[in-house]
This record gives structure tokens, sequence and C-alpha cells, in this order.
């Protein structure tokens, strides 16, 4: 089935339609993507990382969880899948895919479901309406990056801090010097090294275009990005999707802060879901990055992270008293576009 999820799109698949050994299932993944390839003309990738996407799913076998799912980023021109991150935009179809595939049942007008995600073993319930026992796609939600509307599937996380490092700042602290330039190393679900962009001699609110052809700027975010992955522990990143790299500077349109978000190389023409609540949980710790640009909402309120096609708001409830994070809340879109056969090219 091919989804919509938030801001991103993607092939999702049971886990039992594919091969049990991973390399296995990976060829054949380059195959029906179409990678590598720029263009991804031979396969059903759209040529670009947001576009190149796949989501593995079932049923849960442990307690506690309905249904396991499996992220998995395919390259778009490199031979690369890779599962060292989690998207939280393809996770916002997961609740009506696993019920389209029957593998969880409706529960009334609204349908609640609790998602495992693998790649970091940690768990999201996902509400979104069922009338009449089916997914109901269309609705009156609006999230800027997808054009209309669509029906509200709300993501409640409640375990993904150091969900993939082991901590919320990796480095055991909220402020480092890597490569010449102070940076924050933090994990809310997506280990991410956030940087004020004053800092790399840019504004930090320039269209994703421009920055991805800025030579020098983009040859410094690697240089950053390789001894931050090692002080997170990360070690060679050169072949994965994180961390992500992310341009920090004051709100423009009333919001939180302003973000640009890379891919590592590409840039996000939004923001991703995990990506957002990681930033906001970077920014509200005294002393972080990004902390002195922030217009920091009052308790209770969401941030409201700006992107390059509008915001995304992140509800972030804290453990009293602390930065810990308790909780993250946020609302998404998803919509099935084509459910049928899809035909690899040849190996």
């Amino acid at each position: 089935m091919l989804m919509r999820g938030g801001t991103s799109k993607g092939a999702y698949f049971l886990a039992e339609d594919l091969p049990e050994d991973g390399a296995d299932r990976d060829r054949l993944l380059l195959r029906i993507l179409g990678s590598p390839d720029p263009r991804q003309i031979d396969g059903i990738g759209g040529a670009h990382p947001l576009t190149s996407k796949v989501a593995v799913v079932s049923a849960s076998t442990g307690g506690g969880t309905d249904v396991d799912y499996l992220f998995l980023q395919v390259m778009v021109d490199e031979p690369v899948v890779t599962d060292q991150q989690n998207c939280g935009n393809i996770l916002a179809g997961i609740g009506p895919f696993a019920l389209e595939r029957g593998l969880v049942t409706a529960q009334g007008d609204t349908t609640t479901v609790r998602i495992r995600m693998v790649n970091t073993d940690s768990t999201v319930v996902a509400s979104f309406p069922t009338p009449g026992g089916v997914p109901r796609y269309s609705g009156a939600l609006a999230i800027d990056g997808v054009p209309g509307t669509g029906a509200p599937i709300e993501l409640a996380f409640s375990d993904t801090a150091g969900g993939t490092t082991g901590a919320l700042l990796p480095t055991g602290s909220p402020l480092d010097l890597v490569a010449g330039v102070r940076v924050t190393c933090v994990d809310n679900g997506m280990p991410s090294v956030l940087i004020a962009a004053a800092d790399l001699g840019v504004t930090g609110t320039e269209e994703p275009a421009d920055l991805e052809s800025d030579e020098v700027l983009q040859a410094r975010l690697r240089a950053i990005r390789a001894a931050a992955a090692e002080l997170m522990g990360m070690g060679d990143v050169a072949e994965t999707t994180v961390p992500k790299m992310v341009l920090l500077s004051a709100p423009l349109a009333g919001g939180t802060i302003c973000t640009r978000s890379f891919l590592p190389v590409r840039v996000h023409t939004s923001i991703g879901v995990l990506g957002a609540q990681t930033v906001a949980a970077g920014i509200a710790i005294d002393g972080a990055v990004g902390h002195d640009l922030a217009a920091l909402p009052a308790d209770g309120q969401p941030f409201r992270i700006e992107h390059p096609t509008g915001h995304m708001d992140i509800r972030i409830d804290f453990v009293p008293g602390s930065t810990d994070i308790a909780s993250s809340v946020v609302f998404r879109t998803a919509r099935k576009l084509f459910d049928g056969v899809v035909f690899p090219r040849s190996a």
C-alpha cells in the first residue's frame, strides 16, 4: 500500500510479504523503490528522501502493543537501506494501515492502536477516526507542507527520550564544542545536532535549495556531523541518516523557533515529527543551543516549530520540576494513495 504519512510518502508492507532475511529484503526494496538512481525512474520512489521510505508492519508478539513498525529509509542515489532512525510522519499511517490489513479491529468511532517502533523499541499510541469500522482519511485538519486537509491522527509518545543513543543528552552536556562550533546533541526520538544558524554564517531562513547548494556550508556540516556522532556514541555515520543536523534561528511567524533540518544532505521541506519533538526538548534546556533564540511557550502550551513550509505544533509534557520528558503529543494526517501489486525491476 502506498500512503502519505504526514509530510512523507512511502510503501507500507506486511512483514510476511517480504523476505525474512534482512539483506534479501533490502535488495528487494532497492529494486521496488528504484534505487540507486537520482530519479528512481524504474521504481515507485519519488526521487527525494521524503518519498523514498518503507514501513514494515506485523502483529506484535509481545504484550503491551498491538503492532510492530519497522521503518526503513531507502537512499535515493545509493544502494543503501538503513534502519538507524524512526520516522514519525510515516508512523501516522501505521494505525490505519494495520486496520486496513486486518492486524487490528476497529473500536467504534475512534480506534486506538499501540505501536512498537522497532527501530528504537519505543511505544506510541495512535488514535484516529473509524466510523463504520473503517479508517476515515477525510477531515478538517490542515498540516503545513501538505495540500488540503485530512482526518486528525493523534500520536502520543511516552518513551522516546534517548531512544537511539540511550539518553536525552547523549554527551551528558547541554552544550559541546564540535569542530569549533557550539552544538547541542539531543535525542528525543531522533538523534539531532542543534546549531545556531548564525554560527555557520547563514540566517537559518534560507530556502532549502539554497542551503543544499552551499558547498562550504555542506562541508562544515559534514565535519560537525561526523565529530558529533562520535561524541554521541554513534560511531561512523557515513552511511546512515542520523544524526540529523538542525540549524536554529529566532522565530519569524510567532512560533517558538525557526528550523532548517538536514537529511543529512538534502534539506527537509518541513521537519519530521520526531525531529520536531527533539528540537523542542533540546531548546527547553537552559544553556542549550537555541534556548536563548526561542520564544518558549507557557506551561502546557505547544512548541510551535517553524520550518520552510509553515510550522508544526508539538506538546511536550515535562516531569514536574525538571527537563525530563514525560510524554510528547502531535497531530498528523495520513491518506491511502494506492493499494495493489508492485512489480520490482529484474534482479
